[in-house]
């Protein structure tokens, strides 16, 4: 087989396991936040509430700014 054809296939290759690689990254991350939704404003008020809290904008604006900083230290 002549080179053109070589880097054809190599070209074809790589576009494919890029393309696959997208949807297949695309799926996971799908599931990943069906099954782990991110936490808001509402879920926080609700756990509070659950727990015998009554919970105050303050308090909740303190709360998420605690789990925003939580999550950037992990980063």
């Amino acid at each position: 087989m002549s080179t053109t054809i070589w880097v054809l296939i190599a070209v074809l290759a790589l576009i494919v396991g890029f393309a696959g690689g997208f949807f297949a990254a695309r799926k996971y991350m799908e599931n990943y936040l069906k099954n782990n939704p991110p936490i808001d404003e509402n879920m926080l008020k609700t756990m509070m509430l659950q727990m015998g809290q009554k919970p105050s904008e303050k308090k909740l604006h303190q709360m998420m700014n605690a789990m925003k900083a939580q999550n950037k230290k992990k980063k």
